[in-house]
């Protein structure tokens, strides 16, 4: 396992993050940034939480890695 399939695999994951829906997923969990106000952000729940909304706001930069990604395999195969 090179240090690009390690990259990739964490591109994956940060995609997986990127596209769980607040309203549909994680509402029904519990899982929104209004109900770890009252828990607290150092909480392991709270952190997980932190992550999946911090890889909600920048789909942007995940896109164009997306896309760098995909150009680099083309070439590269």
């Amino acid at each position: 396992m090179g240090f690009w399939t390690l990259l990739e695999a964490f591109l994956l994951f940060a995609n997986a993050m990127a596209i769980l829906n607040e309203d549909r997923f994680l509402a029904r969990r519990g899982w929104t940034l209004a109900g770890i106000a009252e828990g607290g952000r150092n909480s392991i729940k709270g952190q997980i939480i932190g992550l999946i909304h911090a890889c909600q706001f920048l789909r942007l930069p995940l896109m164009i890695l997306n896309i760098i990604t995909i150009v680099v395999k083309l070439f590269s195969g």
